[in-house]
C-alpha cells in the first residue's frame, strides 16, 4: 500500500493544485518512483489511498498497467482518515495476508523486496509489524522509537525515526472501524507493549519530502546523480 491521502499543508502552494505524491523530482513524480521500485522488487498488486485531489492520482496512474503493476484505489473523505484509518479502510483490498506500506511523500532506497520477505514472517499470534527506522533527520531530532536487539521499544537510547516504510499484519488494525479516523501511533504502541513489533536500522538514503525546500534539494541531488 502507498499512503497518498495527505493534504500536504507544509508543501503549499504547490499542493493547492497537485496532490503531494504527484510532485516531481528529477522529472518523475514521487509516487511513480515508489511504484517502479515496488515493481522491481516483485510487488505488483498495489493499493493507493487518496483524498485531496485524488482524481488527479487516478488519472495519472490509471490501473497501473503502464508501470507493470495492478493498482486499486481506496478513496477517503475530505480531510482523509489518518494513517491507521486509511489502512483499515483499504483492508477490503489488502486482504488477510501481511502487506508492505510505503509513505507516498518520502524518498528512500531501502530494499523493498527484503521488506516484503519480512512481511511473510508476521502472524496473527506473533509479530504484527516490522518497522524500518532511520537516523534522526535535522527536522526530527528527538526520534520516535528505540531499537533493542531487533525489537522496537517506546523508550531507550538512542532514539531513531520511523521512516514510514513497514510491513504489517492485518491483525494490528482489525479492531479499528472502517471509515473512521484513526492514527497509526496508538496501534504501534499497543503492539510494542506486547513485544510484537520488530524493526531494523536502515542507514541508506531517506528524505521526508515535506516542504518545498526539501523537494528542491532532493530534485537537485537526483538530477546530479542521474545525469
Amino acid at each position: 500500500m502507498i499512503l497518498a491521502a495527505g493534504r500536504g499543508e507544509r508543501m503549499r502552494p504547490l499542493t493547492d493544485t497537485c496532490p503531494k505524491p504527484l510532485l516531481a523530482v528529477a522529472g518523475k513524480p514521487l509516487i511513480v518512483r515508489h511504484i517502479e521500485r515496488l515493481a522491481a522488487a516483485g510487488i505488483v498488486d498495489l493499493v493507493i489511498n487518496h483524498a485531496h485531489l485524488g482524481h488527479m492520482l487516478e488519472a495519472a496512474l490509471g490501473d497501473g498497467s503502464a508501470f507493470g503493476v495492478h493498482i486499486r484505489f481506496s478513496p477517503e473523505p475530505p480531510g482523509a482518515l489518518e494513517t491507521g484509518g486509511g489502512i483499515r479502510q483499504a483492508m477490503q483490498f489488502l486482504g488477510d495476508d501481511p502487506f508492505v506500506v510505503v509513505n507516498g511523500d518520502v524518498f528512500c532506497d531501502a530494499d523493498l523486496g527484503a521488506l516484503a520477505a519480512r512481511a511473510t514472517t508476521l502472524s496473527a499470534d506473533g509479530d504484527l509489524a516490522h518497522l524500518i527506522l532511520i537516523d534522526n533527520p535535522d527536522h526530527h531530532p528527538e526520534g520516535d522509537f528505540a531499537l533493542v536487539d531487533g525489537r522496537v521499544r517506546r523508550d531507550g537510547e538512542p532514539k531513531l525515526t520511523f521512516s514510514g516504510l513497514a510491513a504489517y499484519h492485518p491483525q494490528l488494525f482489525i479492531h479499528l472501524v472502517a471509515g473512521e479516523h484513526a492514527k497509526l501511533l496508538p496501534q504501534l504502541l499497543a503492539g510494542i507493549e506486547q513485544d510484537r513489533i520488530g524493526g531494523e536500522h536502515y542507514r541508506g538514503q531517506w528524505v521526508d519530502v515535506g516542504t518545498p525546500q526539501r523537494l528542491a534539494q532532493l530534485d537537485a541531488r537526483l538530477r546530479a546523480a542521474e545525469a
